[in-house]
């Protein structure tokens, strides 16, 4: 038995020559068959011929090229063009006429070159086609002419449109496909600067430190472990988002949240950094954007503060309202008067642009009497 809901799969990749076959093949036979016999086009209005042998060539010629209308659109209309002419010269007035405005509207829809020349030439053979009916006795007169002529402008037109419109939909979704890409490379991009750049920070400053305890080894033993642990938690964060860029992975990639900010903050404070870590009001409840974007805030503010005021005291403000998450990371002055190294300002910026999208505020600034202090307000509203 055929599975006819499997024809239209198979049909669909078969070559467009084939696909394009059925309809002239349907349209010949409209025009030869008796049964089938309806009035044809009558350029001209001269005297109907009755059907012959010559009649099936030129009914092939006008209908069968239409099977290559997408292919060599170009040849398909010089070669329907032919027979129509010769329909029209010999009298035949078949219904294989429609052929012309068909193979007109496919080469104004995918004829890519030489476009301008196709229709001066079109436009010249159609003259001389006026001009040989018309010395044959045809009665039609130039208003007749003029009028057939627009229909098959129109033909033309519709199909250069369709191509116009074809054009227009391929760029908007290149567009939207570029757009997407540089935003998922962006987040990609973003995420990887905020788990790489903490851990890797807190892993030098721990080895630094470790270059002056060789006198003590209880302690540096215990900074070696602590460099041991954050690098095992690089490579589980890593991991995490390497996710993103796995399509077969089932699940959605791991994000931090609020309630991870103690970890966070231990973490810091086994690099060598004190840190004073206060929150007000309850984290339940506090998930999604919201809550990734304060965790990454205070994570990137503890970065910054262990790469350009190493040892100096650091606050961790976190209140927890019923509308958001107000953030406030503060730092003294590390009165060393060292500059720090220059960094990419890509987390400062990351940060500003995640904030920013979910309607929130963020703000980054050297305070009066010396130090930094980063503030950042999140609306809680979205969970996505």
């Amino acid at each position: 038995m055929i599975d006819l809901q499997r024809i239209p799969g198979r049909w669909r990749p078969s070559d467009v020559t084939v696909r394009d076959l059925p309809f002239p093949l349907l349209l010949a036979a409209a025009a030869l068959v008796p049964a089938l016999h309806v009035p044809g086009t009558q350029l001209g209005d001269l005297p109907t011929r009755p059907l012959d042998a010559l009649a099936v060539a030129v009914v092939a010629l006008e209908c069968l090229p239409l099977a290559v209308r997408r292919r060599w659109p170009a040849g398909c209309l010089a070669l329907v063009s032919l027979g129509f002419a010769v329909d029209q010269l010999l009298g035949y007035h078949t219904v294989a006429g429609i052929a012309l405005p068909v193979a007109l509207l496919s080469a104004g829809a995918h004829l890519e070159r030489h476009r301008r020349a196709v229709a001066v030439v079109g436009s010249g053979a159609y003259v001389l086609l006026a001009v040989a009916l018309d010395r044959l006795g045809s009665p039609e007169g130039l208003a007749g002419f003029v009028t057939f002529y627009l229909v098959l402008a129109i033909a033309w037109g519709a199909g250069a449109w369709l191509r116009l419109s074809r054009a227009a939909e391929a760029e908007r979704r290149r567009h939207v496909a570029e757009t997407t890409r540089t935003a998922e490379r962006t987040r990609i991009a973003r995420e990887l600067h905020d788990v790489v750049t903490h851990h890797v920070t807190a892993m030098v400053v721990q080895a630094e430190a470790a270059r002056y305890l060789t006198a003590a080894p209880e302690r540096l033993d215990q900074t070696l472990a602590a460099v041991s642990d954050t690098g095992r938690r690089a490579v589980t964060d890593l991991r995490h988002l390497l996710d993103l860029l796995n399509p077969d992975h089932g699940t959605g990639p791991v994000t931090p949240s609020v309630g991870e900010l103690h970890t966070l903050v231990e973490q810091t404070r086994r690099a060598g950094q004190p840190v004073e870590f206060t929150e007000e009001g309850s984290p339940r409840g506090t998930t999604g954007s919201a809550g990734v974007a304060a965790y990454r805030v205070v994570q990137e503010a503890l970065t910054n503060a262990l790469k350009y005021a190493y040892g100096s005291r650091t606050v961790v403000q976190v209140h927890y309202g019923s509308v958001g998450i107000t953030v406030e990371v503060s730092t003294a002055d590390s009165g060393s008067g060292a500059a720090p190294t220059g960094g990419s300002g890509r987390g400062l910026t990351g940060l500003r642009e995640r904030v920013g999208l979910l309607g929130g505020e963020f703000s980054a600034e050297r305070r009066p009497g010396g130090g930094f202090v980063v503030r950042a307000r999140i609306p809680t509203g979205s969970p996505s």
